[in-house]
Order: C-alpha cells, then structure tokens, then sequence
C-alpha cells in the first residue's frame, strides 16, 4: 500500500484513515444505488471492489500489527477497530447482494431512508479517525460518537417502521421475506457504526 517508509506508528493512523475513507466511498455507493435503481450490475460491482478494498486494508493492518513491537494504540483497540469497520462495509454489501439477487423491483422509501442515516453516520467515523492520536481532540471525538449514538437511534426507529410497514402492505409473503432480510442488513450495518463509535470513545478516554 505504498506507506512502508512512513514509521509504523503513523501507518496505522494512515491506514485507519483509508479505511474510514473506504466506507464512506461504500455508504455513499449504496446510497447512489438505492436513490437511483438503474445501471444496477454495474453499481453492485462497485460496491463489491469497495467490500474487496476493505478486507485487503483490514488485512494490511493485521499485518502491520503482527510485524509491530510497540503500537500507538493498544492492540485489541487497532483489531477491533479494523474489523468493526470492515463489519460496516460487510453488512453493506450483504444488503446489497441480497437486493441484487432477489431481483427486487425497486427500493422503499425506508431504504432511502436508512442508507441515509449509514452516510450521516460513516461521514462522523471518517471525521473522528484523524482525531485519534492527538490528546488534544479527545473531546472532539467524544461529540462524534454521541452523534453517532444519536443516528442509531435514529436508525432503530426508522427500522421499525420499516419492518411495520412491509406487514401493513399486503404484500405476499415473498415481498415480507426478502425486505425483512434487506431491513435487518441495514440495521446491523447501522448497528456496527455505534460499536466503532464506543471503540473511538474508549480510546479517547484512555488519552484524556
């Protein structure tokens, strides 16, 4: 990933950052996909190069973290940090897969709706990443993650509703099966944003 002449410590935050990057890039994807339902083939196959990119940076830092002695962070934060996020992206794909291959034939309003709040909620996680090794942002991290506890929240009511209205519409129980799946997707991907959020709250502490 071109950065092996940057000191190791850095590489993290580098990597950290390209990471957070990579899942806004997915979050906005699949909004795209979901606002505007057509060149479809051509937009699941960018979203699967962006899941593609994020498992090769969560591997890139597996292995930093293997060749390193002394970390910037400590070490369960870095996994579980690079996995959280990489969960993100993964639960992103999966509803989109699940969309593709269940050919539906359009998106709900819901669908919309909750992609939204997955772009509202990665732009926070990207914003927090640069903030992470400097003592003096800690606060500023801090307000991040309570914003993002405030768009899962969000999140979990827009879910229900959503789950509300697919029973309310009379559809088939095929209709029912795919969005409930398509719904619980979206939700854990939402869900997965405040686990990074209490990840980045812990290591703010720590530096407080």
């Amino acid at each position: 990933m071109k950065i092996a002449l940057v000191p190791q410590e850095k590489q993290f935050f580098i990597l950290f950052d390209r990471s957070a990057h990579n899942l806004v890039a997915t979050a906005l994807a699949f909004q795209e996909l979901v606002s505007d339902w057509k060149d479809i083939p051509r937009k699941v196959e960018a979203i699967n190069n962006l899941e593609h990119t994020g498992d090769s940076i969560t591997h890139a830092i597996a292995t930093l973290l293997h060749r390193s002695f002394i970390t910037p962070l400590e070490r369960e934060d870095i996994t579980l940090m690079a996995h959280t996020i990489d969960d993100v992206v993964d639960f992103i794909h999966a509803a989109v897969e699940a969309m593709y291959i269940y050919q539906v034939e359009a998106p709900t309003a819901r669908a919309g709706e909750l992609a939204a709040i997955l772009v509202k909620a990665t732009k926070e996680i990207e914003m927090a990443m640069p903030l992470m090794h400097q003592r003096a942002e800690a606060h500023r991290v801090l307000e991040t993650c309570i914003e993002i506890n405030r768009l899962e929240n969000e999140g979990d009511r827009s879910y229900r509703q959503a789950l509300a209205e697919i029973f309310d519409t009379g559809r088939d129980a095929t209709y029912i099966i795919k969005w409930r799946e398509i719904y619980e997707h979206m939700e854990s991907a939402i869900d997965r944003c405040e686990d990074v959020a209490n990840i980045l709250e812990g290591i703010a502490l720590k530096a407080a």
